[in-house]
């Protein structure tokens, strides 16, 4: 009699589950990942991270759905990209319209410190709550740079670096103790524009008036009584009392779910024919390099291998099912080689179908070299662009090494066998191959950005010597096409390539467990395009880059100080 009540218990609770109201939940205090792991390592360090395209297309499908009545997103402290939280934030207020709640909570916004990029996201939802004991860090936005040439030249170490062009201030870091004009420039209309668009967001979703939000800007930090007084949050309340509320808000019975189990149980519920036409999304994250993608169990991040993500596009541009094509790129740069390898496959690609790129937290230098090609470019406000430059160079040990009682010596056949040793200085014969070697580069780079944007050369030279944009300012001046986010970049890919509004997404390259343990026939096998543990690091050069103080990916990189978090 007890086991068929339990049974009978057990049914009924089920049966509740499927009918009861739902309210999604979303933890952002662990962070967000961009896309699916590309390697082993990667899938175990992101085992338990949410990922951006679950949440993105489950709450486009919530909006949909009756059984869902509110949303409710616990922010944390773990730092997401500008980028990202204006992704976030443009699917939360496309949430918002369809008539259901949305509440954020935090414990606090920056515990004795900045926390202006979460409460933007955060002013985006119809009730915000802070815990009594938080703060709001509203406090503005900076950018800061420290700079080791004294500390170098105390040491006896020189920094030869060569630019294209006065914008390109990844070497200022060893070459100057200041900032020069053109960098205070750049960085100085980054901070600007993205103040101008988190002002205009926060003003919007609190209803306040801009200038009053300027105001509070510089008034911030806040208690959370301050910040209550003040308009910026709507109750001060501890995560049980919110979650009762919400849960009352949405019927008593209602049930808690994140929004990714929901996204990927829709999923499994509407599995689409595996002949059925769709669009292939290809993720390449990382700093740029030559060979498959993956990262080093040592730490130092994930990359963008130009192998992998070539092999992804040649296979989904063979796919006769795949009607377009959506690059998703986060990436700060690095090899020019392996960027022009992938710039090559986007443009076979786009002339036998669609390809549109969408742009993460970062697309610049490299990372904008392989994006040029596209038929249309989709960035965010807060993305950061452009850098179209180069730059190379060495310190210069030799004084240094004196001080210390070492001597050097080399033997060598050929003038400028020796020109990389970090001993001695470039000869004028050795400059003249380095300015020759960041020429062809700088040309190139430029006349590829002209020719994919239809920008005459000399328009092309004045966006790129280096200058580093904002997505808003990138495509004000012609560098990006529209801006959104990857669910706008679907939705024009499926526009252009004649599908239907709900046509399948399929992430490639797509192999099955097969073709995963099997090697691959050949370089054309897509499961040649299968990403890697990278032992090696940063490959070969990794050795001359740690001595050279420049980062191993390549000449094509944004410096690591450009961080809007």
């Amino acid at each position: 009699m007890d086991a068929g009540k339990a049974i009978f218990e057990t049914v009924d609770k089920l049966r509740q589950r499927r009918t009861a109201p739902l309210v999604l939940e979303l933890d952002l205090t662990e962070g967000i990942t961009e896309g699916p792991p590309t390697d082993p390592l990667a899938a175990v360090l992101s085992m338990r991270k949410t990922r951006l395209s679950d949440v993105l297309s489950g709450l486009k499908r919530a909006r949909q759905d009756s059984r869902v009545k509110a949303l409710i997103v616990k922010m944390g402290s773990t730092p997401l990209g500008l980028a990202t939280v204006q992704e976030l934030r443009q699917a939360v207020i496309q949430f918002r319209s369809s008539g259901k709640l949305t509440v954020a909570f935090a414990e606090t916004f920056g515990e004795f410190g900045g926390g202006t990029v979460p409460y933007y996201l955060a002013s985006a939802f119809e009730r915000l709550y802070l815990q009594p004991s938080g703060d709001v860090g509203l406090t503005g936005v900076a950018l800061e740079q420290r700079f080791l040439k004294g500390a170098l030249t105390k040491l006896g170490v020189g920094f030869e670096a060569g630019q294209r062009h006065e914008y390109k201030t990844a070497p200022n870091t060893f070459t100057q103790n200041h900032m020069t004009e053109p960098h205070r420039e750049s960085m100085g209309r980054i901070v600007e524009s993205v103040t101008e668009t988190m002002i205009a967001g926060i003003a919007d979703g609190r209803r306040l008036d801009a200038g009053k939000v300027r105001e509070l800007i510089d008034r911030g930090p806040f208690t959370a009584a301050e910040a209550r007084e003040a308009g910026l949050v709507d109750g001060l309340a501890y995560r049980d009392e919110v979650y009762d509320e919400i849960k009352q808000a949405a019927g008593g019975e209602a049930h808690l779910l994140y929004v990714s189990r929901y996204a990927k149980a829709a999923a499994v519920r509407k599995l689409p024919h595996p002949m059925a036409d769709g669009i292939a999304l290809v993720h390449g994250s990382g700093m740029i390099k030559a060979g498959r993608s993956g990262r080093s169990p040592l730490g130092g991040g994930g990359a963008m291998g130009s192998d992998t993500i070539s092999g992804a596009l040649r296979a989904a541009r063979r796919d006769e099912h795949i009607k377009a094509v959506v690059f998703r790129v986060d990436s700060p740069g690095g090899s020019y080689v392996a960027s022009d390898t992938v710039w090559r496959e986007v443009s076979l690609t786009r002339k036998v179908k669609p390809v549109i790129v969408s742009m993460g937290d970062l697309a610049a230098s490299g990372g904008y070299f392989v994006s040029m090609a596209a038929d249309v470019i989709v960035a965010q406000p807060g993305t950061l662009t452009g850098s179209i430059g180069v730059y190379g160079g060495k310190p210069v040990f030799s004084e240094l090494l004196e001080k210390m009682g070492i001597s050097s010596e080399i033997v060598a056949e050929g003038a400028n066998a020796g020109m990389f040793s970090t001993s001695r200085s470039f000869s004028p014969e050795q400059w003249e191959r380095i300015n020759a070697w960041l020429d062809r580069i700088y040309d190139d780079f430029v006349a590829k950005v002209a020719e994919s944007r239809k920008l005459t050369r000399e328009r092309t030279h004045e966006l790129a010597r280096g200058r580093v944009w904002t997505g808003a300012d990138a495509q004000a001046n012609g560098l990006v096409d529209e801006l959104g986010g990857l669910e706008d970049a679907l939705a024009l890919a499926r526009k252009r390539a004649g599908l239907s509004d709900d046509a399948p997404v399929r992430t490639y390259p797509r192999l099955n467990p097969l073709e995963r343990l099997r090697g691959p026939e050949s370089s054309e096998d897509k499961s040649a395009a299968l990403a890697r543990v990278r032992l090696d690091a940063w490959g070969p050069l990794a050795r001359l880059s740690a001595e050279l103080g420049l980062p191993a990916a390549g000449p094509l990189i944004l410096p690591e100080w450009y961080t809007i978090r």
